[in-house]
């Protein structure tokens, strides 16, 4: 496959490169500098910045690819520039990919992830929960061979290769503390998933656990 990454100087992209050899992987960045990074981690770097890009561009952007990955984020902090990338730019991503022709499309989400997410408007996180909702509601409307990948809470520690599989899909699950995900778990779970066409329309909640994640993604596929 032609896999496009947007936000490919990410800590969980730049570990999904190495497991994706044999595909021919663009990593979309928006720093020329992180070039020689995204090559070291097996990838071709393609700098564009998708938070001002139109529609129009990005399906050009996106154009003869059969796979677009979506690791990009904000980065919290800035309400506005969050709701600039983590919605508008992922929904303009998903509108052009589809034009593009460009079929499966992966979504890094977070676990419990949804519309009613319970998160008060005061909190700092609330930006961000509306956005992936929001993504993510136009994900599952649009005609895309759409996967959301939805972890919990994030760790550097060295993958396990295992996880566990939580909630029913729909992102109605309360996050338990202490069970942090190491990045390169989620890395491995987008590996998989891309060539699954059984975890098409699938939203895969998970924590750290103890399922190796090919087993795991099984028990997804398998769920009615």
């Amino acid at each position: 496959m032609r896999i496009a990454i947007i936000g490919g100087h990410g800590k969980i992209a730049l570990q999904l490169g190495p497991l994706l050899a044999g595909h021919d992987v663009d990593a979309v960045v928006r720093n020329p500098d992180h070039g020689p990074d995204v090559e070291a981690a097996g990838m071709r770097p393609v700098v564009a910045d998708v938070e001002t890009m139109s529609r129009e561009q990005m399906t050009e952007l996106l154009r003869g690819h059969d796979a677009v990955v979506w690791t990009a984020g904000a980065g919290g902090g800035d309400p506005e520039r969050t709701y600039a990338v983590d919605r508008d730019a992922a929904i303009r991503s998903m509108d052009a990919a589809q034009e593009a022709g460009a079929e499966r499309y992966l979504m890094v989400s977070y676990l419990g992830a949804r519309t009613d997410h319970g998160v008060p408007e005061d909190n700092p996180f609330f930006a961000y929960a509306e956005a992936k909702a929001a993504a993510d509601e136009h994900l599952r409307g649009s005609q895309l061979d759409w996967t959301i990948v939805a972890p919990g809470a994030l760790s550097l520690d060295a993958g396990t290769g295992q996880i566990e599989v939580m909630g029913d899909g729909t992102g109605a699950i309360e996050t338990p503390e202490g069970r942090d995900v190491p990045r390169a778990d989620v890395a491995t779970v987008l590996a998989l998933a891309l060539d699954r066409d059984d975890l098409t329309g699938r939203m895969i909640e998970f924590l750290g656990g103890s399922t190796p994640v090919a087993q795991a993604l099984d028990a997804v596929a398998g769920k009615a």
